[in-house]
């Protein structure tokens, strides 16, 4: 008889211990969720920057970002819309949504990303005669992972301002160069169209080396040494989302004036 109430006793107590260390884990995860959201807007922000040539060393990224203006764009007619809220749209979650994406033909699908959103966050930095910079999300699946960044044009829509990867898991020091600063660089002055007109987008990642002295070295960018699959991942993502089914449509209609 001890036995069985010691035994209650031991699973009461367990019972107890086991709710009162859900209520404190689930009390911590709401009170931390405020920090956690802050704390994800903010490196976004920074990537952002950082796509744009904007980030400074110890800048202060809200006050750098406070010049930037966030839209959602409708990817099927390339216009500006109202059509989600931009405070409450999250493009992640969109992309495996029905109702908020569409599926790519294999033919079409050269980032190799399954879906498309229909609709699609760009950033706006803009002066007295217009828009100065535009950033642009992309996505696209390299040797090991899907690449998620962010490329910035100028105001031509033609030139590319910055780009930069801010999640994928390719391979340190090969795939994982993406990151290189000095190749990120050589991205900038590059052109993404021939004739500066939003058509079928020239702006490759080549293999091997760049030749300056050649005319097609302005839309060429050098191939990652030891990493042939994620240079081609990446090629194949700049090609889409550049191209008629990512935002050559908008880029047209900003050109134009009519987006």
């Amino acid at each position: 008889m001890a036995n069985k109430e010691s035994f209650g006793r031991t699973l009461l107590v367990a019972a107890v211990l086991c709710l009162v260390c859900s209520v404190v884990v689930s009390t911590a995860a709401v009170m931390l969720r405020p920090a956690q959201q802050f704390n994800k807007d903010l490196d976004r922000k920074s990537n952002i920057l950082a796509a744009a040539g904007l980030m400074e060393e110890g800048g202060d990224v809200e006050a750098l970002f406070a010049g930037v203006t966030s839209r959602v764009v409708d990817l099927e007619t390339g216009k500006f819309t109202d059509a989600v809220a931009l405070d409450t749209y999250d493009q992640r979650k969109a992309s495996k949504s029905p109702e908020l994406s569409d599926a790519i033909p294999d033919d079409l699908d050269k980032a190799k990303i399954s879906r498309r959103v229909k609709y699609a966050v760009v950033y706006l930095i803009e002066n007295d005669q217009g828009v100065e910079t535009v950033i642009l999300p992309i996505k696209g699946y390299g040797l090991w992972s899907t690449l998620y960044g962010f490329v910035a044009l100028d105001g031509d829509f033609n030139t590319v301002a910055g780009i930069g990867f801010y999640e994928h898991a390719e391979t340190p020091g090969l795939g994982g160069e993406v990151d290189n600063p000095n190749w990120k660089a050589s991205w900038v002055g590059k052109k993404v169209y021939p004739g500066g007109d939003a058509s079928e987008p020239a702006l490759s990642v080549i293999k091997g080396k760049v030749n300056l002295e050649r005319a097609e070295a302005i839309y060429q960018i050098d191939g990652l040494s030891g990493a042939t699959l994620t240079s081609r991942g990446v090629h194949n993502l700049i090609q889409y989302w550049m191209g008629a089914e990512g935002f050559s449509p908008f880029l047209g209609n900003l050109r134009a004036g009519e987006a």
